[in-house]
């Protein structure tokens, strides 16, 4: 099973971060500007359309607000198994640690999957800028 980690400092305070980050149906608005361009809510899942037209079935299978961490699957013909955690870490007042965790089959889309976690880094650095 590929593991795919991304561990994204922020300029930004925890909660804010956390704030986004729980807002799962607020993708393209507050965490992943750019990234994704729609998001919808279906239920205990979000339907998410990405930059490059692809979509997504993601569900929730966790909010832990006293950990900061959100755990989602992905439901797909293409994947036999998805399961991602996204956990905020505070590191002071002003800025954090975003730890994404993706684990995943087949094996031979992880280099895919990889590519799109890389453009949503970039996403979330946009939305959560350092301090001027």
């Amino acid at each position: 099973m590929a593991s795919i980690h991304n561990d994204i400092p922020l300029s930004a305070s925890a909660s804010d971060v956390w704030d986004a980050v729980r807002d799962f149906g607020a993708l393209p608005q507050r965490l992943v500007p750019g990234f994704v361009t729609a998001c919808t809510l279906d239920g205990e899942a979000r339907i998410v359309t990405f930059a490059n037209g692809s979509v997504a079935r993601e569900v929730l299978v966790d909010c832990d607000d006293a950990r900061q961490r959100l755990v989602y699957a992905i439901d797909s013909e293409r994947l036999k198994h998805y399961s991602a955690s996204v956990q905020v870490i505070a590191e002071g007042d002003k800025s954090c640690r975003l730890v994404w965790i993706i684990d995943m089959l087949p094996n031979e889309l992880a280099p895919y999957v990889q590519g799109q976690t890389k453009e949503a880094v970039v996403a979330m650095h946009k939305a959560f800028p350092p301090a001027a």
